[in-house]
């Protein structure tokens, strides 16, 4: 009997589940240094005496070499479930792009000083309901579907909508989980491309960000502010309203497809005549491999007033990027685009004489370094 129980009890303890561990400790975010260097050669076929491509944020010179960027990113990110409430990024920037992104004389009153500060900003992770995370300081500007960082892009150069749509804010804003893949955001800011404020007024903007479906994203933005500079003792109580809406998907097999729409008027005073831009943007991108992908752009912006141009028109741009990344941290791009107006608007070789087109071709080299992963 008593070795028909030991068998008994040996035989229950062999199916007794065995003891879980406890589930592993979250862990933060890693801090990361990172640089990044973008070079290219571009050639415009009207060879403009300027020596500039026109209405480009980076591949600013026609017929030579330029230097867009070399940045440096600096970033040690919140992370709430591992007990880290407070976050930094810092990124500074040199190059063609940092005269054309940063620093307008038109915005801002202390240029020189701001000028290589892209981004510098502190995030707190606020114990509030579901988290809410709290930003300070400068950060780039969310409005349109493109970005800083050209390795993160469907193409090479920018479309129209990122250089007229705001760069960067300074100011404080609050982003919360209203439902599972649904993100609302609150900010109150100087203004666009402010880092010091010149009217003493502050814009607003919400901002909503769902990802409704796998691969797909989408993003709403309305923003509205006083956004003309004091003169005389007080600023103009005329106001500036952006309702600008973009989405991603990736399709599967290859493919990602994005569009981006925008609506803009402003108003020096309540009773001015208004200035409106409107327009839109379509993109498309099949990756071959791995390495290789192809990229397509149709832009179109309306200019009505010439807040963007100078003059009232129709401006568009159709773009085709090849993409190659031979090994991590590299990516060769070449890009053919064609620009054209309703109106002769894009300088040549001679003095005075406008052409209603404008066609680049161009070749870039983008490096990049750091333990950053996804889009920076």
């Amino acid at each position: 009997m008593r070795r028909i129980w030991l068998v008994a009890f040996a035989l229950a303890a062999s199916v007794q589940p065995a003891a879980t561990e406890p589930p592993p400790a979250a862990t933060a975010p890693q801090a990361t240094v990172n640089v990044l260097v973008d070079a290219y050669y571009a050639n415009n076929f009207n060879r403009p005496m300027t020596g500039k491509n026109l209405l480009r944020a980076f591949d600013l010179s026609a017929n030579g070499f330029g230097l867009n960027q070399a940045s440096l990113v600096l970033e040690r990110p919140a992370g709430a479930a591992a007990g880290r409430r407070f976050g930094v990024r810092l990124d500074l920037m040199a190059g063609q792009a940092t005269d054309t992104l940063q620093g307008s004389p038109a915005n801002e009153p202390r240029p020189e000083v701001y000028r290589h500060i892209f981004q510098a900003y502190g995030t707190y992770a606020a114990p509030l309901g579901k988290g809410a995370a709290v930003d300070f300081g400068k950060w780039s500007s969310p409005l349109g579907i493109e970005g800083n960082y050209t390795k993160d892009q469907f193409n090479y150069s920018r479309s129209y909508w990122f250089n007229f749509l705001p760069f960067y804010h300074m100011g404080a804003r609050v982003t919360y989980p209203l439902l599972s893949g649904l993100n609302a955001s609150y900010w109150l800011v100087n203004g666009v491309n402010q880092t010091e404020d010149f009217n003493s007024y502050k814009s607003q903007a919400v901002l909503l960000s769902a990802a409704p479906a796998p691969g797909l994203t989408a993003n709403l933005v309305y923003y509205a502010g006083r956004e003309q500079p004091a003169a005389g003792g007080r600023a103009p109580r005329g106001r500036t309203h952006l309702l600008d809406g973009y989405f991603t998907w990736e399709a599967g097999n290859g493919w990602t497809f994005a569009a981006e729409g925008d609506y803009a008027v402003s108003r020096v005073e309540p009773w001015s005549a208004p200035r409106r831009v409107t327009g839109g943007a379509g993109y498309m991108r099949y990756r071959f491999t791995p390495r290789f992908s192809l990229a397509g752009r149709f832009a179109r912006l309306n200019d009505s007033g010439g807040w963007f141009s100078g003059r009232s028109q129709s401006l568009n741009d159709l773009t085709a990027t090849a993409t190659f990344e031979p090994m991590p941290g590299v990516q060769l791009r070449w890009e053919v685009r064609r620009d054209w107006s309703n109106h002769p608007f894009f300088p040549g070789e001679r003095p005075g004489v406008m052409n209603r087109s404008q066609t680049t071709a161009l070749m870039g080299l983008i490096l990049w370094y750091g333990g950053k992963t996804g889009t920076w």
